[in-house]
């Protein structure tokens, strides 16, 4: 047995259950490739600058929980945290917002890294599927990408999520909010790094999950009491849009989100069948964060959803996904004639689409017909010398048990009808 385990907070996907991960990843991603969004992937690790200006020096992610490091070069390096600053810097890198076609649509899937404690849900390392929509600044933007997730969603089945919406305002109005808030802030009894967060970017306090700052912020002031009439006309025409798309939503004017990039329309998919980390997904509109990061000013708008989460939920509301069969036919020779010419056989079928495994290591016929039992397959090929000398391939129906010869120049077109 190794010695070696997984790092804490991390974990192994291993088969069956990574089969799982993967129908979720591509459920996900089906909408996107439908919409115009193109796909994109970007490095494990950024400059930590990018994460610093961009999610914000004041998060949690940036000051607690990021992964940073010094490279022996002297460059600073960070391992991604979130994916849309290295999206959105990936984009500004390539020009792609100049190519003429706004906005420049893009989803990716991959790892990302966060020095959190461990508990269900909540990993150092996960998994999550993003889109974003760069350069242009339209409600329908922001109302096809909670659409989007949503019929990502249902099309796994899941129907006990709720979508929470919000919006977090825009440089004319928030600061007016915020002066509010902050003042709001200062009477409470807060210890001095909420009080110092309340300071640099007092919209994170109301992120704390603490019950006893929670208690205390009973009463304080309402970011769309302080809505500009541009941002409730937006804001509006987002929550029209949405409706008449048949997407249920609930208005929480309370929800900020964890980054500071967040203005004007934010969003949190959450499950109640997970506990105390119910958010499965979430995004919103980031309109300055070129900006902060050194480029043009590009209105964007993007979410991420967790694959990790997904699963979990999918497992809290018992629906189990129809995956296809990792193996449909499994070979098994019995002598050293029958092995190459069934190795043939399983190479066309493997050609023509059909999923094929074989017995090797030279197993017996006992342990070889338990080898196809386990792999799951519909059908069994078993050739001996008597059905070479016959010109025939023993087909077994692994669920029914019954058996026939069929030619061997015929087989492959015999378990294609089969199989359909």
């Amino acid at each position: 047995m190794s010695t070696f385990k997984a790092p804490k907070g991390t974990y192994d996907l291993i088969p069956p259950d990574s089969a799982t991960y993967l129908a979720v990843r591509e459920a996900i991603a089906a909408p996107l490739r439908g919409s115009g969004y193109g796909y994109i992937e970007t490095p494990g690790f950024e400059n930590v600058e990018l994460f610093a200006r961009g999610v914000g020096e004041s998060t949690d992610i940036v000051t607690k929980e990021m992964y940073a490091f010094e490279t022996k070069g002297g460059d600073r390096l960070a391992l991604r945290p979130e994916g849309t600053a290295s999206v959105l810097r990936a984009a500004l890198e390539a020009n792609l917002h100049k190519a003429g076609n706004l906005p420049v649509k893009l989803w990716y899937s991959g790892s990302y890294y966060r020095y959190e404690r461990p508990q269900k849900g909540r990993y150092r390392h996960f998994s999550q599927v993003g889109a974003e929509a760069i350069g242009a600044e339209d409600p329908a933007l922001d109302a096809e990408l909670i659409i989007l997730a949503d019929q990502a969603y249902r099309s796994l089945g899941l129907s006990e999520f709720r979508i929470l919406l919000n919006s977090l305002g825009d440089k004319e109005c928030r600061p007016v909010y915020r002066a509010a808030l902050q003042d709001f802030l200062r009477g409470l009894d807060l210890d001095e790094d909420t009080l110092r967060r309340a300071e640099i970017n007092p919209l994170r306090v109301l992120d704390d999950k603490r019950e006893a700052v929670q208690k205390q912020l009973t009463g304080a002031p309402l970011l769309r009491d302080y809505l500009c009439d541009a941002c409730k006309t937006y804001h509006e025409e987002v929550r029209e849009l949405v409706t008449a798309a048949g997407v249920a939503f609930e208005d929480d004017p309370r929800l900020v989100r964890g980054l500071d990039y967040y203005t004007r329309t934010t969003f949190e998919f959450v499950h109640d069948g997970l506990g105390s980390q119910s958010a499965v997904g979430g995004g919103g509109r980031y309109d300055g964060l070129s900006e902060m990061i050194g480029g043009p000013a590009l209105p964007s708008v993007g979410w991420a959803l967790g694959v990790d989460r997904t699963v979990l939920a999918l497992e809290a509301e018992g629906v189990g996904l129809e995956l296809p069969a990792t193996t449909s036919v499994f070979a098994v020779p019995l002598g050293e004639e029958a092995r190459r010419v069934l190795f043939a056989k399983v190479t066309e079928l493997r050609k023509n689409g059909v999923a094929a495994d074989f017995a090797y290591g030279g197993k017996g016929l006992k342990a070889a017909m338990k080898a196809a039992n386990r792999s799951g397959a519909r059908y069994a090929l078993v050739l001996g010398e008597r059905d070479l000398a016959e010109g025939v391939v023993q087909l077994k129906d692994m669920e029914s048990g019954e058996q026939t010869a069929v030619g061997v120049n015929e087989i492959v077109a015999e378990l294609e009808a089969r199989l359909g």
